[in-house]
């Protein structure tokens, strides 16, 4: 017999009863449980990245828990439950996709041959997040950028920001060579403060530089955090085949500079 959501719902009721449930799970709240969360997030990249397809299947399964846990515990604390979770998702999903449920009932559907036009679909969708957002309770008077989460990985959320300045025409015009030469000017003034040896301001100008990079990025529609992902791995494969070759010499110790770029560069060629 297969598990079901429900029976993972009744097992979290179990682990949060007062009386007989799992002292660590009864101990957890919000702000506990986030770092778990996010680490199960990337857990769930890491899986896809790597194409770990039964390995994805499990971390996706903790991702689920994490859902089910602060479901648990919004019901515990009459804030919200999995079901009122469940049913302003499907709610919102229908909302936003008129184009797939054009009476905005689930039950609706549009016509086979009514293909729906990508950019009426983009535009429709940033129309309707506005409308949400217009008709949603403020509690105080928000920024344009206000919403970014600033929990986000870095340049996750430094496209973000770029997209949402954008939003309102602050950007460079599409293909203007400005980008490139706003990261030639930033790479000049990290040279600078590093001619100066400043730590604090060279600091700053690397970061200036890293979010011009980013904009590079996302002006040729390539996703950043996933280029750098694709780096990161690259090298780790080129550092293992260096690491093999310090193995046959009898370790680091007995690998020179020049050793180490030799094999930097064998590695190169068998991953590139």
């Amino acid at each position: 017999m297969a598990f079901t959501v429900q029976d993972l719902t009744y097992v979290m009721s179990r682990l949060r009863d007062p009386e007989t449930g799992c002292p660590w799970d009864l101990k957890q709240n919000f702000a506990s449980i986030l770092p778990h969360t996010l680490e199960e997030a990337y857990e769930v990249a890491d899986a896809i990245e790597r194409q770990d397809w039964p390995h994805l299947e499990e971390e996706l399964g903790d991702l689920l828990f994490q859902v089910i846990f602060y479901g648990q515990m919004g019901s515990e604390k009459r804030l919200f439950t999995l079901g009122s979770i469940v049913d302003r998702l499907v709610a919102k999903l229908i909302r936003r996709h008129p184009h797939v449920f054009p009476e905005g009932t689930i039950e609706s559907q549009r016509a086979p041959d009514e293909v729906p036009d990508e950019e009426w679909i983009n535009q429709r969708w940033d129309e309707i997040k506005a409308e949400e957002k217009a008709l949603s309770p403020q509690v105080s008077k928000t920024t344009l950028l206000s919403d970014v989460p600033v929990t986000l990985p870095a340049i996750t959320r430094a496209v973000k920001l770029q997209k949402k300045a954008s939003s309102v025409g602050f950007d460079w015009p599409e293909k203007d060579p400005g980008v490139v030469d706003k990261i030639r000017e930033e790479l000049d003034e990290v040279i600078v403060e590093l001619e100066a040896g400043n730590t604090e301001l060279l600091e700053k100008e690397i970061g200036d530089l890293l979010f011009a990079v980013v904009n590079l990025a996302r002006h040729h529609k390539i996703n950043p955090e996933v280029a750098l992902r694709g780096t990161n791995e690259r090298f780790q494969k080129r550092f293992d085949h260096v690491e093999q070759a310090s193995d046959h010499a009898g370790g680091w110790e007995n690998m020179s500079a020049d050793d180490m770029d030799a094999a930097w560069r064998r590695a190169k060629q068998l991953t590139d």
